[in-house]
């Protein structure tokens, strides 16, 4: 990659020293593996700042538990019991927006990007403009706010991080060659628990049988997006601008054994891979530690037992919002913003039985029209701007939602 991006800026800092670090998002998947790798290799770190959106027992049991100097709830109105669980600790605390911006301001070498939703995009620009090193795992702000984000990384000297499994792969896959000679990326993705069902049984789809994924533990929402393939469809947009190339360069191959996580292609026809078990403890290690490496706790890969690598392509009939996401990338401006935010709508209301499955990704492209036709299309240039986006376009998919239910029912 090129040093002009905040991708692959080199750091004197190393694993080597004590490393301070924050987690945005400490209580959910991601939090947690980061967590646990943190207490295996104590020596090398301590923590500056932990947030979550409102368990206030598992944040407080967190920041007692690895030392953190401050804790922010998402939900002001837990700000109290927050102070209460914190007693006597010497623990800070806060509560609301602010309080996460905060947490993302305080002084640490690393920040762990993981809040869920358009929420995370304002701390983790904060974080990326005192210049840190921002490990990203919220899709949101490259899908939200893509364009922005790096240039505002770029300006304040920040180097970004993908922990995404996939998008961790193809950094790792990238360094064997120059960016010039890169042909294309491929970004693999398991298939979820419907790879193989038909149009039918998707259908009829519940949620219990969507959170039921084939191979990773992650969050609801995430595995509702593995389950649609929209999941893959967000990590196309980041792709796009973690490393700066087209919709065109960038493909995507079902995978489901989950071993293969990325793949560069150069121009000589040879193809670089990064492999490893399902477990998002090893791209989490990898950005903790970078520029050198940590042993991560994964269980290692046992070849023996390793039967065959196969690969699909993604069946855009059964899962059409793989589609609906490329060609939000490609219209630009603020279609990827429109998409995200009617894509949680429709997951939200999913999981709550409000939505068949086979609605959702009929919910968020009839919320891209609706916002065509209102003319919502101009790229966002500030973050209130993205944020106001994707308020409307929220509103749009909720207005949407009676009469998408009804046609799914």
């Amino acid at each position: 990659m090129s040093t002009r991006t905040p991708l692959a800026r080199a750091r004197a800092s190393a694993i080597t020293e004590m490393r301070s670090v924050s987690i945005l998002g400490a209580t959910g998947s991601i939090g947690a593996s980061t967590i646990d790798l943190l207490r295996k290799q104590s020596a090398h770190f301590r923590v500056a700042a932990v947030t979550a959106h409102r368990n206030v027992p598992a944040l407080a049991a967190i920041a007692r538990s690895i030392g953190a100097k401050f804790a922010a709830i998402g939900d002001p109105s837990l700000h109290h019991e927050l102070k209460d669980a914190l007693s006597g600790t010497g623990i800070e605390s806060g509560a609301g927006d602010d309080a996460l911006v905060e947490a993302a301001q305080r002084p640490a070498d690393w920040v762990m990007a993981a809040i869920t939703g358009a929420t995370g995009l304002r701390p983790t620009l904060a974080a990326a403009e005192r210049g840190a090193i921002v490990a990203l795992a919220n899709k949101e702000c490259l899908v939200c706010a893509g364009g922005l984000f790096m240039r505002r990384a770029a300006a304040k000297g920040a180097t970004v991080l993908p922990v995404d499994s996939e998008h961790n792969a193809l950094f790792q896959a990238l360094s064997a060659g120059r960016r010039e000679d890169v042909h294309r990326v491929i970004l693999t993705a398991s298939g979820g628990p419907f790879r193989t069902a038909s149009m039918e049984a998707i259908r009829a789809a519940s949620p219990e049988q969507a959170l039921r994924h084939p191979n990773w533990s992650m969050g609801s929402k995430v595995t509702i997006d593995s389950a649609t393939l929209m999941n893959k469809g967000l990590e196309l947009i980041e792709a796009h601008h973690l490393f700066a190339l087209p919709s065109s360069q960038i493909d995507i191959l079902v995978h489901p054994q989950s071993i293969v996580h990325g793949m560069v292609e150069f121009r000589d026809g040879s193809i670089i891979a990064q492999l490893g078990p399902p477990d998002m403890r090893v791209p989490i290690a990898h950005c903790l530690a970078w520029p050198e490496r940590l042993d991560s706790a994964a269980a290692r890969l046992d070849w023996s037992k390793v039967a065959n690598l196969s690969f699909e392509t993604p069946d855009h009939t059964r899962f059409p919002a793989l589609a609906l996401a490329r060609a939000a990338l490609e219209a630009g401006g603020a279609a990827p913003t429109i998409l995200n935010a009617a894509n949680e709508i429709a997951v939200t209301e999913f999981l709550a039985g409000r939505l068949g499955f086979a609605a959702i990704p009929a919910l968020v492209e009839a919320t891209l029209e609706a916002a065509a036709r209102s003319g919502l299309a101009k790229e966002p240039a500030s973050v209130e701007d993205a944020l106001s986006v994707d308020h409307v376009s929220r509103s749009l998919a909720l207005g949407l939602l009676p009469g998408i239910a009804i046609k799914a029912s």
